[in-house]
């Protein structure tokens, strides 16, 4: 085993500790920040692959950006713990079902015949390339997601305002 599989392995441990992190954390403010952990654990993960601008987008705008947005949201709502949320009738349902899964996705992941890199090379895109699809074939979209982020935010902000009022 070379040294570059075991610091993915570690890596992809705390990716999947980040995400159990997220789903069984009782707290809303701890689950978000699980989920920092495991957004910056695939960054790292694309820093192992050699794709050192998704693992900068990967921290800027996903473990930065999304989830300050995240916990502002959580603040400006002023959300309750979840925790007798999370005692339902359904949970030992949910909890075969989800052992299920995880079993067929080991299953499926370690029978599979995984195609490697057939002649060695690497395909590289240039930055500059990169930068004017982003600015001419793909700036709407961006613009539009944007969007969508301010008006989850303004909602956020008129919801606890409302909270507020009563």
């Amino acid at each position: 085993m070379t040294v570059a599989q075991i610091i993915f392995y570690l890596i992809a441990a705390l990716a999947v500790g980040g995400a159990l992190g997220v789903v069984l954390a009782r707290n809303a403010v701890y689950a978000a920040l699980f989920l920092i952990l495991a957004l910056l654990a695939v960054a790292g993960v694309y820093i192992l692959l050699g794709s050192e601008f998704l693992a900068l987008v990967q921290v800027l705008i996903y473990a930065g950006a999304i989830t300050v947005l995240l916990l502002f949201a959580l603040m400006l709502t002023r959300t309750t713990d979840v925790a007798e949320s999370m005692t339902g009738a359904q949970w030992p349902l949910a909890v075969v079902v989800s052992m299920l899964l995880g079993g067929l996705l080991i299953v499926t992941v370690t029978t599979s015949d995984w195609p490697g890199d057939a002649d060695g090379t690497i395909t590289r895109i240039l930055f500059e390339d990169l930068g004017a699809a982003l600015f001419t074939q793909w700036a709407v979209p961006f613009e539009i997601a944007s969007l969508v982020l301010f008006v989850a935010l303004v909602g956020a902000i008129v919801i606890a305002r409302e909270e507020e009022g009563e």
